[in-house]
């Protein structure tokens, strides 16, 4: 199964308030992550997350200091 070139990344509202939940679409880098998958990234190259072919995500923090979420989904698009 080939991945797909860009995801849609659901991460939830902030805690405690009514705050929509934030989406975030990243695009396949060249990069690969620490279990072989490929590496996505927004635009902005801060959000970026190694996405297996079954959809499973782990994050990888972009800069020091930084403590990523865990998106609640992960969906593939066009």
């Amino acid at each position: 199964m080939n991945p797909a070139e860009r995801y849609a990344l659901t991460f939830p509202g902030t805690p405690g308030t009514q705050a929509p939940q934030d989406v975030v679409v990243v695009t396949r880098t060249d990069a690969t992550g620490p279990g072989g998958h490929p590496v996505y990234e927004d635009e902005s190259g801060i959000v970026r997350a190694e996405i297996s072919d079954n959809g499973e995500v782990r994050m990888i923090a972009s800069g020091g200091h930084q403590s990523p979420h865990l998106p609640v989904h992960a969906h593939p698009l066009p």
